[in-house]
């Protein structure tokens, strides 16, 4: 197994727990396994959550699929296509330190920006606009929730949870696409992710139970806070992975 026990033990209660704050918020499931995975074994991250996050997001449009925004979706998924491209490029080209360190403080500053109360509209252009940045911080660091949580934070929680969750599916499916034709899913990603499946079944069963008490503001704080997490865990991987 290209693991330890104890490295497996620790992914699976760290699934678990990203897999409920998703569940939960709407976001943030690779927000947070990913950077601690990837300081656990660099094996663990980023492409076994990326594997993961499928059924995870498909279970979680269908539970509240009433609420989807289909047109934000719609839009958010056109300019996911672009965004793989331009990611998949980025990742020849580029050092990954340097790509996670420019994803970490683009996250960085649009928190500073909405959490002072600047609003960005959403409309075909800036929902287009943000599947494109999800795309690439997607293809590259497997973390594209940020860009479109933060876009949708002034919604209601089940509002949040199920628009992401359905666009999840459609740039999930873009990103794997594109992995797989550059050659960059292995046997061990694929491994890895059922061996961790029981942790994510458990975070988002635990999910069901908690997604009724986030509404409202605590939706909007709770997206700034794991946006924000995610950030600084680039920013750890760039200085010091």
């Amino acid at each position: 197994m290209p693991v330890s026990p104890v490295e497996l033990a620790i992914a699976l209660a760290v699934t678990a727990i990203g897999a409920a704050v998703q569940g939960t918020v709407g976001m943030g499931f690779a927000v947070v396994s990913v950077p601690i995975l990837s300081l656990v074994n660099p094996l663990l991250a980023p492409v076994p959550q990326l594997l993961m996050a499928m059924p995870l997001s498909v279970s979680m449009a269908w539970r509240e699929r009433a609420h989807i925004e289909r047109r934000g979706v719609i839009w958010l998924a056109l300019g996911r296509f672009p965004g793989a491209a331009i990611g998949i490029t980025l990742l020849v080209v580029a050092t990954k330190r340097t790509l996670d360190l420019g994803i970490a403080l683009s996250v960085l500053v649009a928190v500073v920006i909405l959490g002072a109360g600047i609003t960005i509209p959403r409309n075909s252009v800036t929902e287009f606009g943000t599947g494109v940045i999800s795309g690439v911080t997607g293809m590259i660091a497997s973390i594209g929730g940020p860009p479109a949580a933060l876009l949708f934070k002034d919604a209601g929680g089940p509002t949040v949870r199920s628009t992401l969750a359905a666009f999840f599916t459609f740039g999930l499916t873009i990103t794997m696409v594109t992995r797989i034709a550059a050659g960059r899913i292995t046997g061990d990603d694929v491994i890895l992710a059922m061996l961790l499946f029981p942790g994510l079944i458990a975070g988002y069963a635990a999910s069901s139970r908690l997604r009724h008490r986030v509404d409202g503001p605590t939706v909007k704080r709770a997206i700034l806070v794991v946006s924000t997490i995610a950030a600084v865990g680039l920013l750890i991987r760039a200085l010091f992975g």
